[in-house]
């Protein structure tokens, strides 16, 4: 396939596909056309009334960038004009991206769903193959998305060559919609007149999975393919996810609206530090180091960590410990971030003490959500009272129900036990845990 002339279809207008995937895509200078689907009227009429122009801050270390991007297309699924004309791009794709709240998206909507629409787009047209890159923060998303393509085209039949590709974006971002802080950081609107703007980081080095479409040049060229995916999702998840997860959870406790505000807090960086590199980080080794890649060593590790601890901190970038800490049900699942993480040491031999920690912040964050579950123990944690091992067991099994053994819960409750003094050094003091 030939790298010009390649059509772009997207479906989500949020800070990554804005301020990667459709960036990349008009940076390439590869394509002829750049089409999003986004569900919000307000959004599409914003850009589209700005020439099909938007801007993207883009933070690095050294202040804040505004960058704009021309020539994108963006389509109201509720418009039939409109529909019409993402089905048009779609049967002409050579690159889709998906990049929505969550993989249960893909097939909710009826005939104008994501799996539905492409199944009639990848079954018509002019385009001889396509790679659909899904970014959705699940490490099997690819594989969800196929199933469910196949599923609304009647099992894949009459598909044009398509491969789903899973991604690694470890590109922070978020959007701003508060009118104060957009005036105060001189952050640019989306568009004119626009109440919210978008903010992502520098940092660009995207991990996908290797394309083994014959022939297939893709169009954006700025992304690392890989044989094999899952060891960095998971080095994403246990190390980069959990540290950020951590970050937030141990600010919430100390009352810090920012995570940057923990560059005073020395003492937590070291513990998240450690966390991530001597505990997560060694587990990583000890699973994927056979693999060969510098990542999973010593030194890879150590410099993932580093680089990513100053990153998730950088003052222009400004990531919130809202946002770090938000949907803490789902964050302390038995197989996510932190959690998942502590259990991967554990599976190595390795003594999670320093995660334990950030997991029990964790805990206590919850207690004051309403999602949390319906346990006397968030009420101890509310008080700050001792904890311990049988009644923190009974609240993971709350928690979790029948996702882990009590064997393992047991353990996870003991080092959650140990925890307990160490948090209370770290937020203890004027400067901590708003009461």
């Amino acid at each position: 396939m030939s790298d010009v002339n390649h059509v772009f279809a997207g479906f989500g207008f949020g800070p990554i596909q804005a301020g990667l995937f459709a960036k990349e895509a008009r940076d390439s200078g590869r394509f002829s056309e750049i089409a999003v689907a986004e569900v919000d009227p307000a959004l599409v009429d914003a850009v589209r009334g700005n020439g099909n122009r938007y801007a993207v801050n883009v933070a690095s270390s050294a202040g804040v960038e505004v960058v704009q991007v021309d020539d994108v297309l963006l389509l109201n699924l509720s418009d039939a004009d409109d529909l019409r004309r993402l089905r048009h791009a779609l049967g002409r794709a050579t690159e889709v991206v998906t990049s929505l709240p969550s993989v249960a998206f893909y097939a909710r909507g009826g005939e104008t769903s994501v799996a539905r629409l492409l199944a009639e787009g990848l079954s018509v047209g002019g385009a001889g193959q396509t790679v659909v890159y899904t970014a959705e923060n699940n490490n099997h998303a690819a594989e969800i998305l196929e199933r469910d393509v196949k599923a609304a085209s009647g099992s894949g039949a009459g598909l044009r060559p398509v491969q789903m590709l899973n991604t690694v974006i470890g590109k922070m971002s978020q959007v701003i919609s508060d009118p104060g802080e957009l005036a105060r950081r001189g952050l640019a609107p989306i568009a004119p007149g626009f109440p919210r703007a978008f903010l992502v980081e520098s940092f660009n080095r995207i991990l996908v999975s290797k394309i083994r479409l014959p022939g297939f040049t893709p169009g954006i060229a700025a992304f690392e393919e890989k044989e094999e995916l899952l060891p960095f999702e998971e080095a994403k998840l246990y190390g980069h996810n959990a540290a950020h997860t951590m970050l937030g959870f141990l600010g919430e406790a100390c009352g810090v609206p920012l995570l940057s505000d923990l560059r005073d807090r020395p003492e937590i960086l070291t513990l998240v530090r450690s966390a991530f590199i001597g505990e997560s980080g060694a587990a990583l080794i000890a699973r994927y180091g056979q693999h060969g890649d510098p990542l999973f060593t010593p030194e890879g590790v150590r410099r993932y960590a580093e680089d990513l601890l100053l990153r998730m901190t950088n003052p222009h970038l400004a990531d919130t410990v809202a946002r770090a800490t938000r949907d803490p049900l789902r964050k302390l699942g038995c197989s996510d971030r932190i959690f998942g993480a502590m259990r991967l040491c554990m599976a190595a031999g390795i003594e999670p003490a320093c995660l334990a920690v950030g997991a029990l912040a964790g805990l206590h964050a919850l207690s004051a959500h309403p999602d949390r579950p319906q346990t006397p123990v968030f009420d101890v944690l509310r008080r700050d009272a001792a904890v311990g091992v049988e009644a923190f067991e009974q609240l993971l099994a709350a928690l979790w129900g029948d996702a882990s053994s009590p064997d393992e819960r047991i353990r996870i409750a003991g080092l959650l036990e140990r925890a307990q003094p160490r948090l209370r050094g770290l937020t203890e003091g004027v400067t901590c845990r708003n009461k």
